[in-house]
């Protein structure tokens, strides 16, 4: 039985270890989008992206047939939603302190950016995203056009003054 058992192992960890060299990458990129930080100085994406991995690595047997990849990216959503509920009083607020934002993605909401990133980045399914984030179908659409809105349309800045310019007076 030790070495069936032995075999097993070593079966799980080779086809793991594949799955990790295939989808790491865009597991990082997709961690580093929804947490808003630089590309090059990424801890709390590289932290979302280990447990996700750990997770699908401890479930892997259980997997039979479906993609890892899915597994991996819902318990990256799910963490990153709960860290997120934790760190922000609320998956919609704003917070108060955001550290190191960076990017465009870092002007939106918590939820907004995770919607933003599981529809457009990932291309997944409005409706299975509104079943992993328990909101209605419609509401996932509106908050997507808004975050989407806010990246296509970003407010306004005041113009900078000139400096030694004279007021014209009538």
């Amino acid at each position: 039985m030790g070495r069936r058992r032995a075999a097993q192992d070593a079966r799980r960890a080779r086809e793991f270890e594949a799955f990790v060299a295939g989808a790491a990458g865009r597991l990082l990129y997709a961690a580093t989008l929804l947490t808003a930080e630089p590309p090059q100085d990424n801890p709390r994406a590289r932290r979302l992206l280990t447990l996700s991995l750990a997770h699908t690595y401890a479930c892997w047997e259980r997997l039979r047939g479906e993609d890892p990849y899915d597994q991996a990216r819902q318990y990256l959503a799910t963490r990153f939603s709960r860290a997120a509920w934790h760190q922000y009083g609320g998956l919609g607020a704003l917070g108060r302190f955001r550290p190191r934002s960076y990017g465009p993605l870092a002007r939106l909401a918590p939820q907004e950016r995770l919607i933003l990133v599981l529809r457009l980045y990932e291309g997944v399914a409005e409706e299975q995203v509104a079943a992993l984030l328990g909101l209605p179908r419609e509401r996932v659409r509106a908050i997507c056009d808004r975050a989407t809105a806010t990246l296509l349309h970003p407010p306004r800045e005041p113009a900078p003054a000139v400096l030694g310019a004279k007021a014209v007076s009538p």
